[in-house]
């Protein structure tokens, strides 16, 4: 047995296996293909700062994959961090460069990737994933909704780093918060990293390459729309607690064209909330979330 203050490594915890560096680039990195690297390092502060950072100095190829076994400094929404054990999620990031896509709608590639992670994950590990406004993974374990992933886009270089954190593996006595799951939890058919990266991978690929061929629209491609049905805001009363430490209280009614949720307030008032941060206080049937 290992003791709890043994350092980690391949063989300390034979339920989670290290990522096939060889097989993953075997299975995504093709000519036609948009990942263009792939790395696996052992471990790492934040993959989105390694990324942008790289990106910043100028020399990182669009669709290149950074994915760390564990990540110490990982960063979340709103400056949260985020850390997990050792190969028990997937922690990675990715780097595109839209191009003549106009800017103003870059804003939209952290939502496509939420839709990308869901249906990926949908496929592979057999679990109903949702999304919660912005950037969250929600996940049902033992009835409740718990956040089992996120997402955190940034500007960087020419293009954009777009970050995902999964829990994957984690057991009960490790999840970091009440509100927090896993896909294990909530019992997943897989929890084969290699195929869930490979899947969500895949989506993103696919759900990039049609927003792109649209010109960035988010309605023609598609993607508004797929977002909009997997998104769990809807039809909730919620609180919007926006920059500022201002807030808001409406029925979250819609995703607008511009990815923002669309709250409706009293007497009527449809508002759009481009950032802050969403708390589910009531559910469509009016019980807590």
């Amino acid at each position: 047995m290992t003791p709890p203050d043994a350092p980690h490594n391949r063989w300390s915890d034979l339920d989670r296996p290290p990522l096939n560096v060889t097989a993953l680039r075997r299975g995504l990195l093709r000519p036609d293909a948009l990942w263009s690297g792939l790395e696996v390092v052992e471990t790492t502060g934040s993959t989105n700062s390694d990324l942008a950072e790289r990106a910043r100095s100028g020399y990182l190829a669009e669709g290149t994959v950074l994915v760390a076994e564990e990540q110490t400094a990982g960063r979340g929404r709103l400056e949260r961090s985020w850390t997990a054990p050792p190969r028990s999620g997937l922690f990675f990031s990715v780097y595109l460069e839209p191009g003549d896509v106009p800017v103003e709608r870059w804003g939209w590639v952290p939502l496509l990737a939420g839709v990308a992670a869901a249906t990926g994950l949908a496929k592979s590990a057999g679990v109903d994933t949702a999304l919660k406004w912005p950037n969250d993974l929600l996940v049902t374990v033992e009835g409740e909704e718990r956040k089992a992933g996120g997402i955190l886009g940034e500007f960087a270089g020419d293009g954009i780093v777009v970050g995902l954190g999964i829990n994957v593996s984690l057991r009960a006595d490790e999840l970091p918060a009440p509100t927090a799951g896993s896909l294990a939890l909530a019992g997943a058919v897989s929890t084969d990293r290699e195929t869930l990266l490979r899947a969500v991978l895949r989506s993103l690929e696919h759900w990039y390459g049609e927003w792109k061929a649209a010109d960035g629209d988010a309605s023609a491609s598609g993607l508004q729309a797929a977002y909009t049905a997997g998104c769990a805001t809807l039809d909730r009363t919620v609180r919007a607690e926006l920059p500022g430490g201002n807030s808001l209280v409406g029925q979250a009614v819609a995703i607008d064209g511009d990815g923002r949720l669309v709250l409706s307030t009293e007497g009527g008032l449809q508002q759009p909330v481009s950032a802050g941060d969403i708390v589910h206080l009531r559910g469509a049937a009016g019980g807590l979330t």
